[in-house]
């Protein structure tokens, strides 16, 4: 028995019948229904998955199902691990939502488009033909959109949000749809199998072209810098759960459709097409983390903080493809397997993120971090995950982006001396953005952990704010045990990930060892576990040392930091916005933040103030400079056709019969 097939099968199966389901029983049971089945669709889909990983690939063709060119399926070890991926998202975010999903979002609509959105994700690395990759995307993007305006009936910033994310989604997906007519028209079939066998006869124009459009698009998805527009609005204003799913699973089937293109179906290419990748790559990074290291919006700052990690991840992909085109196997193995590493690890802590603050919104009513604050004793489970998810993040020992993004410096770093010019002006250039960008995610998570969670509540939500319900918390505690795992044990995972890359790019597996990471062709290893170890034991150290030295006879407790003005208040504290003030006037020049200040007077006397306020806000510049003078252009344009459109039927009869006389002119001319 093929578990892959089995699995797949199951999920398929499974999530067809939970949005049945959905749509028959009442609305109270909807919830719990759509939650389980989305949560056993993502388990069967891991099932699927781990058995492609280990080598139970599987292929199948109905071609009966579809018009024209009918289903065709095919899962093999790199589809398997995005759909290992995928399942393990789908199974927390489907126990989360048993219990949030009871808030306002019992229509049948919503708890339908979630199990099936799923089973998308699922199809969407399986497929094997232009035809049923473009059907499952389509259905991806569907499902997805009407989730993302679940809750527009009581926000308008919802529908904004989903109009942004339509319009980027279609555009997206126009760009894949025309780059793989493309490939499929000089290939004959649109199979992926002739794809392949036609790749070394395509004409080096054509496939730079169909290699550009399909970027575009998978960028568009991934949320790469510029085509980010959609990714800061929709993943805030969508649910908590339905965030989870689209920043820790979906974003990264545009990682998945890069990957397979460039490097299965197209085998390489040249390292343009990969300095390119890698320049966006590292643009995206620093990009989304300086504006999530400025934003005082919980979710909005999880959404920039992904499309960093994605564009660190493209780094990755960029430094892989420009290694193997040089020749240079064993760097472009580590590169990749870095990049499909921080892939799993971003997957893992950014669910624990989102999760989490939406049990924070779920208590306090408010994403807004100056608002929060002292959910440390009200809300402490959830503290705890965020504060785990937070140090995962934040690419320190021992968190989980720390064991990738090492990986993905050793591969940068040792590429400098085995590469040409090119890659030596880029290597450096890559290695100071992940730096770069390492240091501003530790600035953004203490930040969003310190100034959200600890010290006294700010606001009358944070005031009032509970623990979740025993389901919100189960669900986050699923996608904290892989956070854990991949921090402490990567091992586990890597040889895995090593064969996958070795299979794309060639040559041996990059990564081996059971504790101690190896790598091949390459002087570097590094033992999370043991420097877990040595942590905790220095930490316990340091601890014990303080509580001896500080429970000596003859010392007192004392306040220090009241300045004789008694206890502390709310208004003694850091703000998120006057926490990032030194990195606001570092960057200001590239971020360039509004601010307004708001001076109310007594009213007896103008002389004297009674409040300041003072609001920052931090526009998106690529949305100023770009999108939004196209969208002026397009008002304006619509503006100006519409006096062609006066009703008098005369004149429509007149229009059609000068384009017919144009035309036929045209067709004279040209024959």
């Amino acid at each position: 028995m093929n578990l892959a097939a089995t699995g797949l099968g199951a999920a398929i199966s499974l999530g067809s019948a939970t949005a049945l389901a959905a749509l028959l029983v009442p609305g109270t049971a909807r919830p719990a229904v759509g939650g389980t089945g989305t949560a056993l669709t993502g388990l069967a889909g891991m099932l699927a998955g781990a058995a492609a990983l280990a080598g139970q690939s599987f292929s199948l063709n109905l071609p009966m199902l579809l018009p024209l060119s009918g289903v065709s399926l095919t899962l093999d070890a790199l589809g398997g691990l995005f759909t290992v991926v995928t399942g393990g998202v789908a199974v927390a975010a489907g126990v989360y939502g048993i219990s949030y999903g009871g808030h306002g979002l019992r229509r049948r609509g919503v708890q339908v488009a979630l199990p099936l959105f799923v089973v998308s994700l699922l199809l969407v690395p399986s497929a094997a033909s232009v035809a049923t990759f473009l059907l499952c995307w389509e259905l991806m993007a569907l499902a997805s959109l009407v989730l993302v305006v679940a809750e527009h009936t009581s926000r308008p910033e919802v529908a904004s949000a989903g109009r942004w994310y339509a319009g980027m989604t279609q555009l997206g997906f126009l760009t894949i749809l025309i780059g793989l007519l493309l490939f499929t028209a000089h290939a004959g079939d649109d199979s992926f199998q002739r794809l392949r066998a036609a790749a070394a006869e395509l004409p080096a124009g054509v496939a730079g072209a169909v290699f550009a459009l399909t970027l575009a698009g998978f960028a568009s998805k991934a949320g790469i810098v510029p085509l980010h527009a959609w990714l800061p609005r929709a993943h805030p204003e969508a649910p908590s759960h339905v965030s989870a799913l689209m920043s820790a699973a979906m974003v990264n089937l545009g990682v998945y459709g890069i990957v397979r293109v460039g490097f299965d179906l197209l085998s390489g290419g040249p390292a343009l097409w990969w300095l390119v990748v890698l320049g966006i790559g590292a643009a995206s990074a620093v990009y989304g983390i300086l504006h999530a290291a400025l934003s005082n919006d919980l979710k909005r700052l999880l959404g920039y903080s992904t499309t960093e990690n994605l564009g660190l991840v493209l780094v990755g992909i960029g430094a892989a493809g420009l290694f193997n085109s040089s020749g240079h196997r064993a760097l472009a193995g580590v590169a990749l397997a870095a990049a499909l590493l921080h892939v799993v690890g971003h997957a893992a802590f950014k669910t624990v993120l989102f999760l989490s603050a939406g049990s924070v919104l779920h208590a306090t009513g408010t994403r807004d971090l100056d608002a929060l604050g002292g959910l440390r004793g009200r809300m402490p489970v959830t503290t705890a995950l965020f504060g785990l998810g937070a140090l995962a993040a934040s690419a320190l020992p021992p968190g989980t982006a720390f064991v990738s993004e090492w990986l993905l410096l050793q591969a940068l770093v040792h590429g400098l001396p085995a590469a040409g010019t090119v890659t030596t002006v880029a290597m450096p250039v890559a290695v100071a953005a992940v730096a770069l960008t390492a240091g501003l995610a530790v600035v953004t998570f203490v930040k969003a952990f310190g100034v959200g969670f600890l010290a006294r509540p700010r606001g009358e939500g944070a005031e009032r704010a509970h623990e979740s319900p025993v389901t919100m918390l189960v669900g986050t505690a699923i996608a904290a045990v892989p956070t854990v795992a991949l921090a402490l044990a990567p091992t586990v995972l890597l040889p895995a990930l090593g064969a996958v890359s070795a299979d794309l790019v060639g040559g041996q597996d990059p990564v081996s060892g059971a504790v101690t990471l190896r790598l091949s062709g390459v002087a570097g290893s590094l033992s999370p576990l043991l420097l877990a170890a040595a942590l905790l034991a220095a930490t316990l150290t340091v601890t014990l040392l303080v509580r001896t030295f500080a429970g000596r006879p003859g010392r007192r407790a004392a306040r220090l930091w009241d300045c004789g003005a008694g206890p502390l208040s709310a208004r003694m504290e850091y703000t998120a916005t006057s926490f990032t003030e030194p990195e606001q006037r570092v960057f200001d020049s590239i971020a360039r933040p509004q601010t307004e200040v708001d001076t109310h007077h007594h009213d007896r006397d103008r002389y004297l103030v009674r409040a300041v306020r003072y609001r920052r806000v931090l526009p998106d510049r690529i949305e100023r400079y770009l999108y939004r003078p196209v969208l002026a252009f397009l008002a304006a344009w619509g503006r100006t056709g519409r006096w062609l459109a006066t009703g008098s039927v005369h004149r429509y009869l007149g229009y059609g019969f000068y384009t017919l006389c144009g035309a036929l002119l045209l067709l004279a001319v040209t024959r």
